[in-house]
């Protein structure tokens, strides 16, 4: 694989430019004021807010694009008259708009200047630039750690664990969409173009892996109980800990494990049984921690959509005691209320349209209440207990929370004034829903309602509700999946433990399926890695579904050129004489029938994204990813 470097030379060093006017604000200084160069390293005070900024450079996700358009697996399609969206572009391979247009894959073209300091959500959505800048920022606070005077040991352990974490951390964001990149452990000299090799990926992955190790050697469980933390208590939750980086460790190191990035590597497109062993230890221990200290725990299910949005709830902040790492939460009020009720309905409740739908390959994968799998949606199935003519009945229980199918009520109605029809999805070939007003309907059968309230207040969203979301990086229940993967494929077999954690990979998925009453991995699963892996993979798709993780994993298992991958489907069905909206769930169907929508043409190139032209020749050493 060719190897390549983006405006190092640019970004890393424009970085040393902004620390001086950053910590302005938090010295308390006026604008203007003299500031001497150790000020802002003198005490941890001042030395936390230099730090602070690097919080700033994390993603914001659900915000930079003003739609739903951060999933880019087979998971959703996008309405097809819109070509505004990054989602479209992925679908047509078109992954230059994501490089050439300015941004990354979380922006519209154009938008997002990477602007760590910045308090605006369109600076927030550009990886590319905002990485370099944290890396770079980090590297200035860790050759400064000799300026930090009067300091406990515990603040020193505090201000150096964040800067090691984050400097993996930010290697770790970049390199799992363009690859193995040049790891910068030093501050570059300014005015100097960087003259750094490209590792490989896993040359790259254990130097960011091992930042993250010696941070959670520095870093608390839980910032509440130091100290230091005491002047912030209540405001710590997200602030870098022990167990946040020895879980990215962990997974970077399952990463660098996964057959994509193994490939690159070394050229075998398996997974590497000694990467996935330790990545499943210190997944482990970030478990281990976690069930002692109860510092995360599973939200009960009853609370799922807590997990994801809260509705005329203030700026209340969903992800309760399970989410471990947030996307950036700047302007969060509203950010993203009016398109989030407007994509997802049809123009019979609002007029906009539907514009993002899943798709009905993707509902598949939500399998039964008892635990099994379901391999078509048109054949019956004695093992699972799945019948086509009863569709909607005894499925996943998760598969009610994310998905409004035909016949469930989307419209509250209060005063009886509405049409059957609206107030209830018909989804039904030829219902309402479905040919309202061509491409502004709905195409694949289904409504999402993972981050919506599944029932409007009214037709039109007149006082609608008031909706903030937030998408979690990384949640406990992704932990206990990746410990899995990494326990399966790297210790052997579905019932191996890591030596740090009590579990084996198929019970730590089972103890994810328990909290939505779904059955256990059938045995007959459970007899080698080969017969679990596909589990496992429909168990990550289904409990993550829609929350932007499908893009890469697909990937990392070289599955994103592949049949049935590239394929989005919907369904065609006919309600049948004796269907009641009472209990839709229960409700009869005929001819059921799964239809192509459309297929992506995509190609071994589009495993790694392009890095933008103007990058790419910086010197001879560092070219364009392969394809591109």
């Amino acid at each position: 694989m060719k190897k390549y470097i983006s405006g190092l030379s640019k970004l890393l060093l424009l970085a040393g430019a902004l620390v001086a006017a950053s910590c302005t604000d938090y010295l308390d200084k006026a604008p203007g004021s003299d500031i001497d160069e150790n000020e802002p390293y003198k005490n941890f005070r001042n030395f936390q807010g230099f730090v602070e900024e690097l919080y700033g450079g994390i993603p914001c996700i659900t915000g930079t694009e003003y739609h739903n358009s951060w999933n880019h697996g087979e998971d959703e399609y996008w309405e097809p008259s819109d070509t505004r969206p990054l989602a479209y572009h992925i679908d047509q391979g078109n992954y230059r708009v994501i490089s050439e247009g300015g941004t990354f894959i979380y922006g519209f073209p154009g938008n997002g200047e990477g602007k760590p300091e910045s308090d605006q959500k369109n600076d927030k959505g550009n990886l590319w630039k905002l990485g370099w800048k944290g890396i770079r920022k980090a590297n200035i606070g860790l050759a400064n750690m000799d300026k930090l005077q009067g300091a406990t040991a515990e603040e020193r352990n505090l201000i150096e664990g964040q800067l090691l974490f984050f400097r993996g951390w930010y290697h770790f964001m970049l390199m799992q969409y363009w690859g193995g990149l040049p790891y910068i452990d030093h501050v570059l000299p300014a005015g100097e173009t960087p003259m750094l090799p490209r590792l490989n990926y896993r040359e790259t992955a254990e130097r960011a892996a091992t930042d993250m190790e010696a941070a959670a050697k520095l870093l608390p469980v839980d910032w509440d109980q130091t100290t230091a933390g005491r002047p912030t208590l209540g405001n710590n939750n997200m602030r870098a800990n022990k167990i946040m980086a020895l879980a990215f460790a962990g997974k970077c190191l399952l990463w660098a494990g996964s057959p994509l990035m193994n490939y690159e590597s070394s050229g075998d497109a398996s997974y590497n049984s000694e990467l996935c062993k330790r990545a499943a230890d210190l997944l482990g221990e970030a478990l281990s921690l976690t069930e002692s200290t109860g510092r995360y725990e599973l939200a009960d299910f009853s609370q799922w959509n807590d997990l994801f949005y809260y509705a005329d709830r203030g700026t209340r902040i969903p992800g309760l005691k399970e989410t471990i790492f947030q996307e950036n939460l700047v302007q969060i009020a509203g950010r993203f209320d009016w398109n989030q009720r407007n994509d997802y309905f049809a123009q019979l409740v609002i007029s906009s349209g539907v514009k993002v739908q899943p798709t009905a390959n993707y509902a598949l994968y939500y399998g039964m209440a008892n635990g099994e799998p379901i391999s078509s949606w048109t054949e019956k199935d004695a093992v699972s207990g799945y019948d086509p003519s009863f569709p909607w009945k005894n499925r996943d229980p998760r598969f009610y929370k994310d998905f409004a199918y035909d016949g469930v009520q989307v419209v509250r109605d209060e005063k009886g004034i509405v049409d059957e029809n609206t107030k209830y999805a018909s989804l039904f070939s030829g219902g309402p829903w479905r040919v309202a007003n061509g491409m502004k309907s709905n195409l694949t059968g289904f409504v999402e309602i993972k981050f919506i309230p599944q029932m409007a207040k009214n037709v039109a969203w007149a006082q609608e509700w008031s909706v903030v979301i937030a998408l979690s990086i990384m949640r406990l229940s992704d932990v206990y999946l990746l410990y899995s993967e990494a326990t399966a494929c790297g210790y052997g077999s579905p019932t191996s433990k890591a030596t740090t954690f009590g579990m084996t990979a198929v019970e730590a998925v089972n103890k994810v399926r328990a909290r939505a009453g779904v059955g256990n991995v059938a045995s007959r699963f459970t007899g080698s890695t080969d017969a679990f892996l596909p589990e496992l993979y429909r168990e990550r798709a289904v409990e993550l579904a829609f929350e932007g993780h499908r893009f890469i994993d697909l990937r990392r298992w070289m599955l994103l050129t592949k049949r049935p991958y590239t394929l989005k489907t919907k369904l065609e069905f006919d309600r049948t004489k004796e269907f009641s909206f009472r209990n839709p769930s229960e409700a009869r169907v005929a001819n059921l029938r799964e239809e192509v929508l459309f297929e992506r043409k995509l190609d071994d190139r589009h495993y790694w994204l392009p890095l933008p032209t103007a990058d790419v020749n910086i010197y001879p050493e560092f070219g364009q990813n392969p394809g591109w």
